[in-house]
């Protein structure tokens, strides 16, 4: 219990301080292969490109010890280009939908018609497309575009940010918000259990109170002596918080472990799974609206190639192959202590794109929700950290498992003998 409360006097308060497993983001894109025939309303044909590897470093700042039991921390993320890992360049060009354009006009689609014609010749002006040709590392990191500054004037307001669009500009260099958990030093069964973030004790994007709760941990250990039942976690890149369930136990390199992975309801709409009727409006089931914290862009997030998904999801467009062993999301972790063994969590990116009356750049386009990219933010432990793991949280609290079991097979005969001679004596 002592080495695994958050007190810098702890075995594995290093290791949560500055996390030594080697973290690795693999980022899968999905090319359009025929986007002129897709402004007809013909069916998306994508290809997936990548994976691109990036080296995760993580590791906490501003640690601050409160009274009531609880630590408050930022964690900082840097993420370095892996070229010796990785299936192609950052600069590399790859077709996809025009994520600020497409994703305006949708925005854009119940305004006024004059400020949709003002949009289509802003856009004619600036040689805007449907769909664009960009390396992966713009895509990625950013790159300047005249069109941000275009639609702010014409909708104040609709992209509340300037300079450039990236979308993993805010995941590098950055941290994932102010967590305040719970040290487990009076309570070990709390212990790492969320207090608040960004001194919320609840999110505001959703429609009810049940899923707009902050619960579980930050996802990086949980409380020890786990059952084999379910294990919960906050995930600001989500915005909500995620339940994984147990499917089986098993060993890492020696070290026993519970197997947790994803629900089939956990990106279920309302009609499927009532409970998540507060993270509607929805569309079909496997995939979930993020709008309201994502700038109120139709973006959807989903398992990697739809997998759980509504099968229509994946008909609707060529090229994706979903299955459980590519594309499903797991956690191994060691019940005695609650540290994660070995993870990769995966989601897929999604844009919701169609034709919008009035903005001609969209031309025919069906109505489709069209994967931009998955993503896995995989690690396990190994080298040293998981010799000195296995070492003193697995091998010797066995060792003396094993010696209080002879200590008390020595101790009945001695009693036995000591109850005899008093016996005699008296």
């Amino acid at each position: 219990l002592q080495n695994v409360r958050i007190n810098p006097s702890s075995i594995s308060f290093q290791m949560w301080k500055d996390i030594p497993v080697p973290f690795y983001l693999s980022v899968h894109f999905f090319e359009v292969l025929n986007p002129k025939q897709v402004l007809q309303g013909a069916k998306p044909v994508l290809k997936q490109r990548g994976p691109y590897v990036y080296r995760e470093y993580r590791n906490k700042t501003n640690i601050t010890f409160h009274d009531n039991d609880t630590v408050s921390y930022l964690e900082n993320r840097m993420l370095f280009f892996q070229p010796e890992l990785s299936n192609g360049r950052e600069d590399e060009y790859i077709v996809v939908p025009n994520v600020l354009m497409m994703g305006a006009a949708v925005m854009m689609e119940k305004l006024p018609s004059f400020l949709k014609i003002l949009l289509s010749g802003a856009l004619a002006s600036l040689k805007q497309e449907a769909f664009m040709n960009r390396t992966v590392g713009e895509i990625m990191w950013g790159y300047e575009d005249p069109l941000i500054d275009a639609i702010n004037t014409i909708v104040p307001g609709l992209i509340p940010f300037k300079g450039k669009f990236g979308l993993f500009m805010d995941f590098n260099n950055s941290d994932s918000g102010l967590f305040t958990v719970n040290t487990g030093m009076r309570n070990i069964s709390q212990v790492h259990m969320v207090d608040s973030w960004n001194g919320l004790k609840k999110v505001n994007y959703w429609r009810s109170s049940q899923c707009n709760m902050i619960n579980g941990t930050a996802g990086e250990m949980w409380p020890p002596f786990m059952s084999p039942t379910s294990l919960e976690f906050y995930s600001p890149d989500a915005c909500r918080s995620m339940t994984l369930v147990y499917e089986q136990s098993g060993k890492f390199k020696g070290v026993p472990t519970y197997r947790f992975v994803a629900p089939k309801t956990l990106f279920a709409n309302g009609s499927d799974y009532p409970p998540n009727e507060g993270f509607c409006p929805c569309m079909q089931s496997g995939i979930q609206n993020v709008s309201t914290c994502r700038l109120n862009a139709p973006m959807f997030i989903s398992h990697p190639h739809f997998y759980n998904a509504d099968p229509s999801l994946v008909n609707a467009v060529e090229g994706l192959h979903p299955s459980k062993e590519q594309h499903g999301l797991f956690l191994d972790v060691h019940p005695m202590t609650g540290i994660p063994m070995n993870c990769s969590i995966k989601l897929q990116l999604n844009l919701y794109i169609k034709q919008v009356s009035g903005i001609i750049q969209t031309g025919k386009i069906k109505p489709v929700v069209l994967p931009l990219l998955w993503f896995a933010e995989s690690g396990s432990i190994e080298g040293s950290v998981l010799k000195q793991f296995y070492t003193n949280l697995v091998l010797l609290p066995s060792v003396l498992d094993y010696l209080q079991y002879i200590f008390l097979g020595l101790a009945v005969p001695l009693i036995l003998s000591a109850a005899v001679l008093v016996a005699m004596s008296k």
